[in-house]
């Protein structure tokens, strides 16, 4: 398991019942043996709105970072991550997405292989300029009919 991961999983426990903690950033690297910079990745990367989370950072006195977890429904979660898209999106990009859908149970294990099928470069036998483009088309519309009235 990487560094990062181990970082991401030990916030997430902290979190127990709880929809709100507070951590002190030096004190989370001198636990994990790594620099700051690297606590700091892992919140800006894995604790996003799209991703659920809310955070607040303070300057000084170790850094201190309180994150809370937004309780958000199925719909509106899809429907943020949906607007959080752009133009173009990566295939690992599009496994970050579905990582986190169901990490937050948003969509079932079948749901995200028939996402990650259709957005597959496999799939996309397009030339590269606009394979990226065609993938966040596909993406975002197979997202959308997965939104609930």
């Amino acid at each position: 398991m990487r560094m990062s991961d181990m970082i991401e999983e030990f916030i997430k426990q902290l979190f127990d019942d709880d929809d709100y903690i507070e951590i002190q950033r030096n004190d989370l690297a001198e636990h994990f043996n790594c620099v700051p910079s690297q606590i700091n990745y892992v919140i800006s990367t894995r604790f996003k709105p799209s991703q659920g989370y809310y955070v607040e950072s303070k300057r000084g006195g170790g850094g201190h970072i309180s994150i809370r977890k937004i309780n958000t429904t199925k719909s509106n979660y899809l429907m943020h991550a949906i607007s959080s898209i752009g133009d173009k999106i990566s295939s690992q990009e599009v496994d970050i997405f579905l990582s986190n859908f169901l990490s937050y149970n948003v969509i079932s294990e079948k749901e995200a292989k028939l996402l990650k099928v259709a957005t597959s470069d496999n799939v996309l036998t397009v030339s590269q300029d606009i394979k990226d483009e065609l993938r966040a088309r596909i993406f975002k519309n197979m997202l959308i009919n997965l939104v609930e009235d």
